[in-house]
């Protein structure tokens, strides 16, 4: 006598790409979220947490930072950079690509990040976060704070 598993159905996870994925199927009609909500759920989360300085790798800190220099071009995208999600039908992945403040614990601070992520993505869309996957790609160091707008003001001549 063999009882199914609950989560036998919704181990598959599907790229981020696709549109949207249930999050609540009930008699009265269907609820679904899309990927980019996630994401931007998870970014939202992750920056919470004291000690993020900034959320992205080098080249996609600096795309942001050309786009919220065009005007309508700080939402969207912007909004979400070093975020991936994937989502499935009832489980969610996250990845976040951190540059934490120094002095910051990295283990403290990434653990912080995951349990502030998965609290809100779970409690926001009901879907399972099954994993949160953090890269801390840089440190901030205080004396750099003007020194990010030179780094912007690098890069668009080498994709120009």
């Amino acid at each position: 006598m063999s009882t199914p598993t609950p989560s036998a159905t919704s181990t598959t996870v599907t790229p981020g790409g696709i549109p949207a994925r249930l999050a609540d199927d009930t008699t009265q009609g269907k609820t679904t979220i899309a990927a980019s909500v996630v994401q931007k759920i998870a970014g939202i989360a992750a920056r919470e947490i004291s000690g993020v300085h900034s959320m992205g790798g080098g080249v996609s800190r600096a795309f942001g930072a050309i786009r919220e220099r065009i005007p309508g071009g700080g939402t969207g995208a912007s909004n979400i950079a070093g975020v991936q999600v994937e989502v499935g039908e009832k489980q969610a992945a996250v990845d976040l690509d951190l540059v934490v403040e120094y002095g910051a614990s990295i283990t403290e601070l990434a653990r912080a990040v995951r349990r502030n992520v998965i609290t809100a993505v779970e409690r926001m869309t009901g879907l399972e976060v099954i994993e949160v996957n953090i890269a801390v790609n840089d440190i901030h160091l205080p004396s750099e704070d003007d020194g990010t707008d030179d780094v912007v003001t690098a890069q668009p001549s080498r994709v120009e």
